[in-house]
């Protein structure tokens, strides 16, 4: 049994059908892109496109989607061959490259969804700010590090296609990045893209 069949246990073929068509870009693979395209590619998403410039550090292991083996290997390089261990039939771009003030713009104009997972707040804001206005669904992070309070990491639906996700506070400037509260942060990111693409659907006979 291949994965698209598998995955009919829990979705319907129009549902699988509509979230294959979904052309998304991640910014930044870390521990937010890393986790989030993971869940992203266990619910059926298959089109992918993934910046990131750095490699990977043994310090990363602490919570993001990578493997002792795989230390020094480009991020977007080592993560496309994990998710391609979930579903080997995936269309992947991935890119590494950083991205600046400069090319905030450049990436992902053909894309139906953002999802920011990156690190240096300027450039979060600027490319939320730019795809935000642009039209797309775009699903930030801000605030998640430390443990503790899982419960603070909230959705807010900041505009009408814009949601951030997190405490707003809690900087990794202060406390350190932690696997359980990057991932549940990163699992709602790719949460609210399933629901924003199942619940947009038409319903079958209509």
């Amino acid at each position: 049994m291949d994965f698209k069949t598998a995955l009919t246990r829990y979705l319907t073929q129009q549902q699988l059908d509509a979230i294959e068509k979904v052309q998304i870009g991640i910014a930044g693979a870390g521990g937010l892109g890393s986790n989030c395209a993971a869940a992203l590619v266990r619910c059926g998403f298959k089109k992918l496109r993934i910046i990131d410039y750095d490699c990977i550090e043994p310090s990363n292991l602490n919570r993001q989607f990578f493997f002792a083996d795989q230390i020094g290997m480009a991020k977007v390089e080592a993560l496309g061959q994990n998710l391609c261990r979930i579903n080997p039939d995936l269309e992947l771009e991935l890119i590494q490259q950083k991205i600046t003030a400069q090319n905030v713009g450049d990436w992902f104009e053909d894309r139906q969804v953002v999802l920011e997972c990156l690190d240096v707040p300027a450039i979060k804001s600027l490319l939320v700010q730019h795809y935000a206005s642009a039209g797309k669904l775009v699903v930030a992070v801000s605030g998640i590090a430390g443990w503790g309070n899982s419960d603070d990491i909230v959705v807010r639906k900041v505009g009408s296609k814009l949601f951030v996700i997190g405490d707003e506070k809690s900087g990794i400037d202060n406390m350190p990045p932690l696997a359980p509260r990057v991932a549940i942060a990163a699992a709602k990111q790719a949460d609210i893209v399933l629901a924003y693409i199942l619940g947009n659907m038409p319903q079958e006979g209509r």
